[in-house]
């Protein structure tokens, strides 16, 4: 065996034959333990993957398809409902039409009681007002005479003394420039 001379080939390189056998044993080795693992456990795993891809792969075709009809069928509808939208608006216009006449008629005869049932309902709130606005005078009329004196006076005689003297007081509106 030239190689396993000392002075050339192989061990001239520094290698040493029977640790390159065992090495090359090993790695033989642990291929086989490497494949054989990979075919128990990586590979199904593998296939299980590429199964679960193709069925999401066919499920999306599938829901392509469905949209594409869904598309169709949406679009088939939509001009059915044009063309039932398209009806409804001419019967609309010649029923508003009619209505619109009626309603005129409607409003004019509402307008006119709403506009008196206003003027009567304007009345009674200016006479609410002047009668709130009376009482509220002579409210801070007794307060602001309890600060003057800094004692307290007999709110029920002064209120009946004002309410008497607002009574006989010239009513606004009614003979002046219309302002209370």
């Amino acid at each position: 065996m030239v190689f396993l001379a000392e002075d050339g080939g192989i061990g001239a390189l520094g290698i040493n034959l029977p640790s390159l056998i065992a090495q090359l044993i090993n790695f033989t080795i642990l291929l086989i333990v490497i494949g054989w693992a990979s075919k128990r456990f990586l590979f199904p795993l593998l296939d299980e993957r590429r199964k679960r891809i193709q069925e999401g792969l066919d499920a999306s075709e599938e829901a392509k398809q469905r949209l594409a009809q869904a598309e169709t069928e949406a679009g088939a509808e939509l001009e059915k409902g044009r063309q039932e939208g398209q009806a409804l608006i001419g019967q609309a216009q010649q029923m508003s039409a009619r209505v619109q006449e009626e309603g005129r008629q409607a409003a004019r005869t509402e307008a006119e009681t709403l506009l008196e049932r206003a003027r009567s309902e304007i009345q009674l709130e200016r006479d609410a007002a002047i009668a709130d606005l009376r009482r509220e005078f002579a409210d801070l009329t007794i307060t602001a005479a309890e600060r003057v004196i800094r004692r307290s006076l007999d709110r029920k005689a002064h209120q009946e003394l004002i309410e008497e003297v607002l009574a006989k007081a010239p009513q606004g509106g009614e003979g002046g420039d219309g302002q209370t």
